[in-house]
């Protein structure tokens, strides 16, 4: 039975997580595990909240806004056990009080894959998907990641990004390996080539030879064009709502068009859940 972390922030609790985390454990038969990141550093307030009537830092409003804080945690936890109970699922919770980026990193290594959104930021601000904070982690995990959008939507098609490289494969195999139950969604693989080249799919009797056993009823689909542009125009006429697959974040590590910057605009532009695996 694998592994499935999902990564909360138990004061901006993520449904979207706890729901495709759900989802995918129990299509796969998996145990969910929820990692509530209670960084010591990060309360919900701010400084100046702390402030009393007479001036400098109130022992009384800052005791109250810690219990309240914790409340919400407490909260939050409770809410995805009830959410898992509700599904039927195999799950366990864990409050690492670590500081939330060695804590994730440190929990990836002993996970199958983790489940984040792309929002969490782990401080008081709000960014843009994908946060500094999922960048991070991203580059430096030691597990497969699905990256979800702020709102949950049930995937109904997977979408495999391959441009030829040992990059994009791995992250085909990983997934193939990590969520078999997956593959019963109508699959298409999905390149783009320079416009100079031909329209023929990368190392075509290699790939099509592994593609049928693993995903033998995919479908194939080779453009022409600048990766970026092309896969999200394809992406955003896609009828059916997909999961997308995507190789080699790592920097360094990158093939010719699976750069850092094309998952960022997949999870900035789409808003669809993204696995991302790199070997």
């Amino acid at each position: 039975m694998k592994k499935i972390i999902a990564a909360f922030d138990g004061l901006k609790f993520s449904k979207s997580t706890r729901d495709y985390a759900i989802q995918i454990a129990k299509e796969n038969n998996a145990h969910l595990v929820g990692v509530f990141l209670d960084d010591p550093y990060y309360q919900s307030y701010k400084v100046y909240d702390l402030i009393g009537e007479e001036g400098g830092i109130s022992p009384e409003k800052q005791e109250a806004l810690l219990a309240a804080d914790a409340k919400t945690r407490d909260e939050a936890v409770a809410g995805f056990e009830a959410a898992c109970g509700k599904a039927g699922l195999q799950y366990a919770v864990r409050r690492n009080k670590d500081i939330a980026s060695q804590g994730l990193l440190q929990e990836s290594i002993y996970a199958d894959m983790i489940v984040i959104s792309g929002t969490e930021t782990f401080t008081n601000r709000n960014e843009q998907a994908p946060t500094r904070f999922v960048r991070d982690i991203l580059s430096e995990v030691q597990c497969p990641v699905l990256v979800v959008p702020a709102r949950y939507k049930p995937f109904s098609k997977l979408v495999l990004l391959f441009d030829g490289e040992p990059s994009s494969v791995h992250a085909i195999k990983m997934f193939s390996y990590m969520l078999p139950a997956l593959k019963a969604h109508p699959t298409k693989v999905l390149s783009v080539k320079p416009v100079n080249q031909s329209l023929h799919l990368p190392d075509n009797a290699l790939m099509r030879e592994f593609m049928k056993r693993h995903f033998p009823k995919a479908a194939y689909k080779v453009m022409k064009g600048i990766p970026e542009a092309e896969i999200v125009n394809f992406l955003k006429a896609e009828k059916l709502s997909p999961l997308i697959v995507l190789g080699a974040y790592r920097r360094g590590m990158v093939s010719r068009w699976f750069r850092p910057s094309m998952a960022d605009v997949l999870i900035k532009e789409l808003k669809l859940p993204v696995f991302i695996a790199h070997n």
